[in-house]
């Protein structure tokens, strides 16, 4: 992996995204926003990642993340690795209209990278973006929270439930599914 792409210092708030291969509308259904909370909830206990903000889209997902304990890649690795079994597992096992195309789509997608894997759900890389500065940092978040209104999925961001937009907004009380570390 190229220099470009990797996290220099994971101390430092990065922003990141994740994709579904071919951009794959896979979040649409509770359950996969549950593997989604349920693993990063997992990784923020276990593994030392801190989320100060997120947002989870239909085919990818945006992070603002950082570690004091593990190296960014690594965590985001694991983090990758484990929600793509778990969505397998839950396209098979679940009441999932798209499942046969789902499955699929993925699996030939592991077909060709060769890696000896069954299914591949998510893209390579991650693409980081070094936030070392409180502008690049609120810019980032707004940019994060706006998502869903610029898709024109909802018309507020706090109408978007799969973000951490309301511990950002004064006077919310709703708490999102995953523990955020706020950045201010």
């Amino acid at each position: 992996m190229s220099q470009r792409y990797k996290v220099i210092d994971s101390t430092v708030p990065t922003f990141v995204t994740i994709t579904i291969i071919d951009w794959v509308d896979l979040f649409i259904r509770p359950t996969y926003f549950k593997i989604l909370d349920d693993s990063l909830n997992y990784c923020i206990s276990n593994k030392g990642l801190a989320v100060h903000a997120y947002v989870y889209m239909s085919s990818h997902i945006h992070l603002i993340i950082s570690s004091q304990e593990n190296e960014l890649q690594d965590i985001i690795r694991d983090f990758k690795k484990h929600t793509s079994k778990e969505f397998i597992k839950a396209i098979k096992e679940l009441p999932e209209s798209r499942r046969e195309w789902l499955l699929a789509k993925f699996n030939y997608a592991a077909k060709r990278v060769k890696k000896g894997v069954s299914y591949k759900v998510w893209k390579d890389g991650y693409h980081p973006v070094i936030l070392d500065t409180s502008k690049k940092i609120e810019q980032r978040i707004n940019y994060i929270h706006y998502n869903p209104v610029a898709s024109e999925l909802v018309y507020h961001e706090r109408d978007w439930k799969n973000s951490s937009y309301a511990v950002y907004e004064g006077d919310n009380l709703e708490t999102p599914s995953v523990k955020v570390h706020t950045l201010w």
